[in-house]
């Protein structure tokens, strides 16, 4: 049914059970399996030599939680094509998934506020919101 599927991986606990999830449906399926993390940058870095050193950092950042969501993948007998960005969440994530044309976007719902999620709307919900495909949040 879905022949590609991303998933959004933070490095938070919820973020590794939409892993889980989209692992076992990519297993299940024969999908093709990619997981993005995105360092968040200001909207107006300084120098574009920030940029540069924030990729540098990010790859630093997530490498355990790409090896942890490799570890998993291969002891599902999944492979699994990683993206490490550098930028505004959202708006990479939403853009990566048109540019590989998923079919399906697993992210793991925020572990904020009723409070700030009714003022600010959570990323997720603007994920489900933007994204060019279904969007499934995993609680």
């Amino acid at each position: 049914m879905f022949s590609k599927i991303l998933c959004a991986n933070d490095g938070s606990e919820r973020a590794f059970r939409a892993l889980a999830l989209a692992i076992t449906m990519a297993s299940e399926h024969g999908s093709e399996l990619h997981m993005v993390s995105v360092a968040e940058i200001d909207y107006l870095p300084e120098f574009i030599e920030e940029i540069r050193e924030e990729v540098g950092t990010a790859t630093r950042r997530f490498h355990t939680v790409i090896q942890r969501a490799r570890k998993a993948a291969e002891e599902n007998h999944v492979k699994l094509h990683t993206h490490v960005l550098v930028g505004h969440p959202v708006r990479d994530i939403v853009k990566l998934a048109s540019e590989l044309k998923a079919d399906l976007l697993i992210v793991g719902s925020a572990g904020r506020s009723q409070l700030y999620e009714t003022m600010l709307g959570s990323r997720a919900d603007r994920l489900v919101h933007l994204a060019p495909c279904p969007v499934l949040v995993v609680r």
